[in-house]
C-alpha cells in the first residue's frame, strides 16, 4: 500500500494500463448488433447541391438506409447551436448559420457533410456511398482571413454583408486615442497568426443507441464535458429532456478544445440508431479530420504600441480580423472576443483598446485550441513590445522590466477586463533570464557568426486567465468495505486525472492510493460536470474534491464519538485517522466507514452510508504567469532554425504533482513551437481546395524540432481557490510563441529581416534572408 500526497512528484497512475493497450478509446468500444455510418462530404467549398441520386447505393450490399440533408429537415431534429452570442456593429444580433449534421441545399466548405449512410459494415457503408450521385453548382468561395471583408471577395452567407458575423470591442477607445496622440513613439506591427488544425492523436468517433423501451438515447464519445455535450444535443437538436440522453466518454487520445462540442456525426448515430433500432457506429479517419474538425487560431492582427520618450507603456491598440470558418461551432467566438484581457499582459499599460471583427469563410469552423485566446493576445503584445525595443534602441529585457506590475499578493485591477490574483512578474523574469545566461549571449552570438550562423534570443513574459466559470462537482463515496470511490465531474484526457485526483483525495482524507478509484466521462454517473478546459479542472474540481472530504469528515465525528464514547467536540481528524484530544483512542477512517455502513453499530439516528458530493465555484479565475526565454541558431544558406536553449519559470500556484507539471508545460510549448515553426493550414484561393489536408502537407513538430526544455518554477499561491492552484495546461502553449518568434526575428535583424510571418519555416526564412531589403543590410 502506498500514500501519496500533494507536491510529490509521482509517475502517472494511468500509464501502465495505457501502454499496455489497455485504454478503452471511442473506436475501441462495440455494440452487439452494431451498424457502421460513413459521412458523403462536399468536394467543393462553396455550392448550391443541384440535385441527389441515392438510388444506386440504397439497394447496395448490407446496406441499411441512406439519408441527405433534406431528409434531416424534414425529421425536425434541430441545429447544432453557438452558445457565446455577439452583435454586430448596429447592435442586432450576429448571424448563426445553420448548421445540421446534413447539408440542405448548399454547402460551404469542403467536408461538408452531404449524406449519411448505415450498413452492415464499414465497408459496405464506404463502398454505397461511392454510388451516390450529387449535381453541384459551385460559386466563389472566400478562404482568405485578410481579404474576406473585401467588397469584391464572394459571399460565404447571404445573411452576412461583407461576410461580417460580428464587431466585438473593449476597452477606453477615447482614452487610447489620446495616448497615441501624445506618444513620443508609436510602433505598428502586421501579424498574421495562423491557422491550425488541431490534429489529436485519436480521431473521433462515436457510436449512438436508442432504447425504445425507456424511450431514451446513449452516445459514446470522447468528449471534455460529456454533461454539456448532452446539455448541447438534448434539448436544442433531439428535443428531449436531458434525462432522456446519456453521454458517456471514456479514454480520450487527447482534445485540446477541439472536443468542447457536439459534432453532426454524434448526431446522426443517435437519430439513425433509433430509426433502425440498433446501435449505429462512426469512426472518422485522418482525413475526416482535417475536412471536420475543428480548426483554430486564425487571425489578422494590426498592433500598435504608444511609448514616451523612456521607453514607458501609454497605449496598446490591436485590431483584429479573426476567421470563424464557415459555421459557428457551440464555442465558435470563444477564442477570438472572452480572453482579450489578456492583452494587458504583465504590464502596467495604461490605456488599451481592442477591436474584433469576426468574418466568415468557406473554411472549417474554428473553436477553442490550447489557450483559446491566450496565446494570440500575448504573442500579439510580446512582438509588438519586441519590434518596439529595437525601433527606440532599448534592450529587449529592459524595456519590459521599466513596465513591469511589481509583485501583488491582493487582487490587482489591470484597468482592461482583468483582476490579476497574485504575481511575481519581475522574478520570474530575472529566474528566466539567469537561467539561460542572458549576460553572455552577445558572446555566443558572436561565436555563431564566426561559424556562419545567426544566433537569436527572444523574451516572452505571459499570464493567462485559469480556473474560472463554472462551479465543478466531486463525489467522494465509501463502500461498506472501506474503499473508496471518487466521482468527477472533469475529464481526463491525457493531463493526469488519475493520478492527482488520488494525490489530493490521499492528502486529505489519509488513504493509500489503491483505496481510491476515479470515476468519470459518464453523465448518469457523475451528478453533474462543467468539464475540462481553460487549466480548471485542478483548481475547481481539486477544490470540490476538499470541500466533499470536510463532508466525510465531519459526518464521521458523530459515528467515532459514539463507538469512543467521547462527545464530538473531542474529536480530532489528521491523516486518515480519528483522535480523540488528549487520550490514547482513535479510530481509522477505513473503520468508520465500514460503521456507517453496518446498522448494527452505527449510532441511533445516524444515515447509513458515506457518500458526500459538493460544488465548488469560483469566485474569480486565477492567472497563471510566467517567463519564458528562447534562443536559436539560424542556417542563412538553409534557413533551418535550431532551438539551442528554452528556459522558462512558471507560477502555477501550488504545484500538486512536479512530474505531471512538467509534462503539461512541456506538451504546451512543443504545440507553440509547432505553430510558430512548422503548422500551417492552408487552401487555394481559386477553388478553395484544402492544400494541407493530411500529414504529408501539414507539418507537425517532431522531438528533434525541440530542445530540452529547462524549467523552474516560482510557487505562488492563489488566494482565490483553498488550494492556491493557478493551473498549468495552457502556459507552455501561451509562452513559446513569442519567445520562439522573438528569437527568430532578433537573429534575423542582424541582416535586415525585423519581422516574419509564422510559420518560420526555412524556406520563408531563407526567402525573406535573400530579399532585397536583407541583401542590401549585409
Amino acid at each position: 500500500m502506498t500514500k501519496f500526497g500533494i507536491g510529490q512528484g509521482v509517475p502517472r497512475w494511468e500509464d501502465p494500463r495505457l501502454l499496455r493497450g489497455g485504454g478503452r478509446y471511442s473506436d475501441d468500444l462495440n455494440r452487439q448488433g452494431q451498424a457502421y455510418g460513413y459521412v458523403l462530404r462536399s468536394p467543393h467549398a462553396n455550392a448550391k447541391i443541384v440535385s441527389i441520386d441515392t438510388s444506386t447505393a440504397a439497394s447496395a450490399s448490407g446496406v441499411l438506409g441512406v439519408w441527405t440533408g433534406e431528409d434531416y429537415a424534414a425529421s425536425g431534429l434541430g441545429n447544432i447551436p453557438c452558445a457565446v452570442p455577439r452583435h454586430r456593429a448596429d447592435g442586432s444580433p450576429m448571424f448563426v448559420p445553420p448548421n445540421a449534421a446534413l447539408r440542405a441545399g448548399a454547402v460551404k466548405m469542403v467536408g461538408d457533410p452531404v449524406c449519411w449512410v448505415v450498413a452492415e459494415t464499414a465497408r459496405q457503408a464506404q463502398d454505397a456511398a461511392e454510388m451516390i450521385v450529387v449535381d453541384y453548382e459551385e460559386r466563389k468561395p472566400v478562404t482568405s482571413t485578410a481579404l474576406a471583408l473585401h467588397a469584391d471577395s464572394g459571399t460565404v452567407w447571404d445573411e452576412a454583408s461583407n461576410n461580417v458575423c460580428f464587431v466585438f470591442e473593449l476597452g477606453d477607445k477615447e482614452k487610447t486615442e489620446e495616448a497615441f496622440a501624445r506618444a513620443h513613439h508609436v510602433t505598428s506591427l502586421e501579424i498574421d497568426i495562423s491557422r491550425v488544425s488541431v490534429a489529436p492523436m485519436e480521431p473521433r468517433a462515436c457510436i449512438g443507441e436508442y432504447n425504445e423501451f425507456d424511450e431514451r438515447y446513449t452516445l459514446l464519445t470522447g468528449t471534455q464535458g460529456p454533461h454539456g455535450v448532452r446539455q448541447a444535443i438534448a434539448e436544442p437538436i433531439l428535443k428531449v429532456p436531458q434525462n432522456k440522453l446519456r453521454v458517456v466518454s471514456e479514454d480520450m487520445g487527447g482534445a485540446f478544445g477541439m472536443r468542447s462540442g457536439p459534432y453532426p456525426e454524434n448526431i446522426l448515430v443517435l437519430w439513425t440508431a433509433k430509426q433502425l433500432g440498433r446501435p449505429v457506429k462512426w469512426t472518422g479517419d485522418r482525413t475526416d479530420s482535417f475536412q471536420s474538425d475543428d480548426q483554430a487560431r486564425d487571425n489578422v492582427v494590426t498592433a500598435e504600441l504608444a511609448l514616451d520618450e523612456n521607453g514607458i507603456f501609454t497605449g496598446l491598440r490591436v485590431t483584429t480580423v479573426a476567421n470563424l470558418g464557415a459555421y459557428l461551432t457551440l464555442l465558435g467566438p470563444h477564442s477570438s472576443t472572452n480572453n482579450l484581457g489578456s492583452l494587458s499582459n504583465t504590464y502596467t499599460t495604461p490605456a488599451i483598446y481592442t477591436h474584433v471583427t469576426g468574418v466568415f469563410t468557406n473554411t472549417n469552423s474554428t473553436g477553442p485550441y490550447r489557450g483559446a485566446g491566450r496565446p494570440e493576445a500575448v504573442y500579439c503584445v510580446e512582438r509588438v513590445i519586441d519590434t518596439a525595443a529595437r525601433e527606440m534602441g532599448i534592450d529587449a529585457a529592459e524595456i519590459r522590466r521599466r513596465n513591469l506590475i511589481p509583485e501583488i499578493r491582493e487582487p490587482f485591477s489591470t484597468g482592461f477586463l482583468f483582476t490579476y490574483d497574485s504575481g511575481e512578474f519581475e522574478k520570474n523574469m530575472d529566474a528566466a533570464l539567469e537561467m539561460i545566461d542572458y549576460t553572455g549571449f552577445e558572446f555566443r552570438r558572436s561565436e555563431s557568426e564566426r561559424a556562419g550562423k545567426l544566433r537569436g534570443i527572444g523574451i516572452a513574459n505571459c499570464i493567462e486567465q485559469s480556473a474560472g466559470g463554472p462551479p465543478e462537482w466531486a463525489q467522494i463515496r465509501f463502500d461498506p468495505s472501506g474503499t473508496v470511490t471518487l466521482i468527477m465531474g472533469t475529464h481526463n484526457h491525457g493531463q493526469g486525472h488519475e493520478t492527482i485526483f488520488r494525490q489530493m483525495l490521499a492528502d486529505m482524507l489519509g488513504l493509500e492510493f489503491e483505496h481510491v478509484r476515479l470515476a468519470q466521462g459518464d453523465s448518469d454517473v457523475a451528478m453533474m460536470g462543467t468539464g475540462t478546459f481553460g487549466s480548471r479542472s485542478s483548481g475547481v474540481g481539486g477544490a470540490s474534491i476538499q470541500l466533499a472530504a470536510s463532508k466525510i469528515v465531519e459526518k464521521c465525528k458523530p459515528l467515532v464519538a459514539h463507538h469512543l464514547e467521547v462527545a464530538v467536540e473531542d474529536i480530532e481528524f489528521d491523516d486518515g485517522t480519528f483522535i480523540v484530544a488528549g487520550t490514547d483512542k482513535m479510530m481509522g477512517i477505513i473503520d468508520a466507514a465500514k460503521h456507517a455502513h453496518n446498522f448494527m453499530t452505527a449510532p441511533p439516528g445516524f444515515e447509513l452510508g458515506l457518500d458526500e458530493w459538493a460544488a465548488w465555484s469560483p469566485p474569480a479565475p486565477t492567472f497563471p504567469n510566467g517567463s519564458h526565454v528562447a534562443e536559436v541558431e539560424i542556417d542563412p544558406d538553409t534557413g533551418t532554425t535550431e532551438i539551442v536553449r528554452y528556459c522558462m519559470v512558471d507560477d502555477v500556484g501550488t504545484i500538486i504533482n512536479p512530474l505531471l507539471l512538467a509534462g503539461q508545460v512541456h506538451g504546451g510549448a512543443v504545440q507553440g513551437i509547432g505553430q510558430i515553426m512548422c503548422e500551417n493550414m492552408l487552401w487555394d484561393d481559386d477553388s478553395g481546395q484544402m492544400v494541407s489536408g493530411s500529414f504529408m502537407d501539414y507539418t507537425m513538430p517532431r522531438a528533434d524540432d525541440c530542445p530540452n526544455f529547462e524549467m523552474g518554477e516560482n510557487e505562488v499561491p492563489t488566494p482565490t481557490n483553498p488550494m492556491g492552484i493557478k493551473g498549468a495546461g495552457e502556459a507552455g502553449c501561451v509562452g513559446a510563441m513569442p519567445a520562439v518568434m522573438n528569437a527568430i526575428c532578433d537573429a534575423l535583424a542582424t541582416r535586415g529581416v525585423h519581422t516574419l510571418d509564422m510559420p518560420a519555416s526555412p524556406n520563408r526564412i531563407w526567402q525573406a534572408l535573400n530579399a532585397p531589403q536583407a541583401q542590401a543590410a549585409e
